[in-house]
């Protein structure tokens, strides 16, 4: 039975669509791939594995680690890669959420490259001259959607404490690459003709237009001579080549330029720095999982595994409907809390400990019944008096994973927020519009304040949730993560369960069939009838018209080696040597 539904699950990914946005710009034109061969997607290797959502950023990685390189140094010339292949999901001028694994410490760190409003933001942000949100993309497309970016500068700080190549050789792979040119992939040149309001904008236009007067497409050869040069300042003064001198001075220039003009100054850029500290690290089964700390999706996705805990989900499996009904009210019930209480704990408080209460999980558990009814939040203990959140948060971003020869682990989500961000470039690469994060309506109507309201300096609340999984011990045993906008959390619950309580292998985890309970919508990719049925009957009706893009990759340590496995529903590839 359990052949027969990862074969149905694997069949439902080519009606997946590949925008990872939201429903309503999903690019009729950017259809889904055949899913490629597992044996194409999947790896097996002794001594390190890398797992990342391009091909020839997958390939960058092994290459650094190959010459010596650390999991860090992997995880710098990736990003760079990928901002340069896969410019629609992230790049320099975006964040980043890092969790990293010291093999000699056993310890993990969390690395928080957020983007931040700048110093001139205040809570109406979003708001129309008639005290309303504005429209969307709307808000997306102006340039107050831009947050200082942080991924960078993320990477800065990691590798001076974990790096062992020279920082400036790992940006040379992608500078040949932009300087050289690459193959436009599938998946981006269904990005570049899709109906996202980013893709019509006058720079992406621009930049993917050939000289013909036709847009590029798949198999053509892009340059990106920009972005070369961007990378020479990066690699010769660190994130300063970024967030000070004249690039920092482009960015300013391009967001203070309407519509909707921004209040950053160079003194926001260079004021910018990233953060680091102990991973939130709770009990899952009988293994430890670990995530960023709040505004990530941390928080969010380690009370669904708190909440699912208290159920006997790991004693059942992929093809057992109530398997499935447990895990979407788990969803619902963590999103609910993750909704309405996360934010930028540096502004808002934000209750971690009650709501990773064991107490508060049973609780939250026993809400679980036979049938599907009404959720909202719980009230942990310390918990805020808070408005309800208004977040649209769009699935762009991209996630990726490396393990090095020291056994040193990193698991990194990353984003430019939604397609090509904002739409607005410099110096070849695209600006985040991170700060549409914010919830657009920073209070309820009697006043109180959503916890995710923008604020001056603020950091918006993410979803991304990279995941790195250990023994009680501290012994290493798998990392995966995902980008998808706020279904980030469905989709990094799923492969966790998967991979721990079922046991499946990365591959099969990843394809298995996506599940988003959120509310009272329950989106997902198509199911084998019969658990759409047994679903049915409990109150729970899939709504399977668009399906579920997730980006997953994960590692797990595996017969005295490592097994990766990649998304199906993009592009990915896990290799290693």
């Amino acid at each position: 039975m359990r052949r027969l539904f990862l074969l149905a699950g694997a069949a439902s990914l080519a009606f997946a669509a590949v925008t990872g946005a939201n429903p309503a710009v999903s690019p009729a034109s950017a259809k889904a791939p055949a899913a490629a061969s597992a044996e194409k997607q999947s790896g097996f290797a002794r001594h390190v594995m890398v797992a990342a959502a391009n091909p020839l950023a997958t390939q960058t990685g092994v290459d650094v680690l190959r010459k010596g390189g650390s999991a860090i140094d992997a995880a710098v010339a990736i990003q760079a890669v990928l901002g340069l292949v896969e410019p629609q999901s992230s790049g320099l001028g975006g964040g980043s959420f890092m969790i990293y694994y010291d093999a000699k410490t056993h310890k993990v760190t969390a690395y928080d490259g957020r983007e931040k409003a700048p110093m001139g933001a205040t809570n109406r942000l979003f708001l129309g001259e008639d005290g309303k949100p504005l429209p969307f993309f709307e808000a997306v497309l102006g340039g107050i959607s831009t947050g200082v970016p942080g991924a960078v500068a993320m990477l800065d700080m990691a590798h001076h404490e974990h790096g062992k190549l020279p920082w400036a050789d790992l940006f040379k792979p992608a500078e040949k690459l932009a300087s050289e040119g690459f193959i436009v992939s599938p998946r981006l040149a269904g990005m570049i003709t899709s109906k996202a309001p980013q893709a019509k904008a006058p720079d992406a236009v621009r930049y993917f237009t050939k000289p013909d007067g036709m847009p590029y497409t798949t198999g053509d050869l892009l340059k990106n001579p920009a972005y070369a040069r961007t990378l020479q300042l990066i690699a010769k003064y660190g994130a300063s080549g970024l967030l000070t001198g004249p690039i920092a001075q482009d960015i300013v220039g391009r967001v203070h330029e309407g519509p909707r003009p921004s209040t950053l100054t160079l003194a926001d850029l260079a004021a910018y720095r990233p953060t680091k500290q102990e991973a939130l690290c709770k009990p899952f089964l009988t293994y430890v999982v670990c995530t960023p700390q709040a505004p990530s999706g941390g928080p969010g996705l380690q009370i669904a595994l708190g909440i699912l805990n208290q159920t006997d989900i790991a004693k059942r499996g992929p093809d057992d409907a109530k398997a499935w009904f447990e895990f979407a009210q788990a969803s619902r019930l963590a999103y609910a809390d993750r909704d309405r209480y996360v934010g930028d704990p540096a502004f808002v408080k934000v209750p971690v400990a009650g709501l990773l209460d064991p107490a508060y999980l049973k609780e939250r558990a026993a809400l679980i019944g036979e049938k599907a009814g009404p959720v909202t939040f719980g009230i942990p203990e310390g918990a805020p008096e808070v408005g309800p959140d208004k977040t649209a948060e769009p699935g762009g971003t991209s996630h990726f994973v490396i393990v090095d020869a020291q056994g040193n682990v990193v698991s990194m989500t990353t984003t430019v927020e939604s397609i090509f961000g904002s739409g607005r470039m410099v110096d070849g690469f695209f600006l985040n519009n991170q700060l549409t994060d914010f919830s657009l309506s920073p209070t309820d109507s009697d006043g109180t304040p959503a916890a995710n309201a923008p604020g001056p300096g603020k950091r918006p609340r993410s979803s991304m949730a990279p995941a790195i999984v250990l023994t009680p011990g501290g012994k290493f045993v798998a990392a995966a993560g995902s980008p998808g906008g706020s279904a980030i959390q469905a989709y990094n619950l799923k492969v966790l369960v998967a991979l721990l309580g079922w046991k499946m292998s990365p591959q099969d985890a990843v394809s298995l069939p996506n599940l988003v309970a959120k509310g009272d919508n329950y989106g997902a990719d198509p199911f084998p009838e019969p658990i759409m049925q047994a679903l049915a009957e409990r109150g729970m009706t899939l709504s399977t018209a668009r399906g579920e893009n997730s980006g997953l990759q994960a590692i797990v340590v595996k017969n005295g080696g490592y097994e990766g496995g990649a998304d199906p529903r993009r592009e990915g590839t896990a290799r290693g040597f």
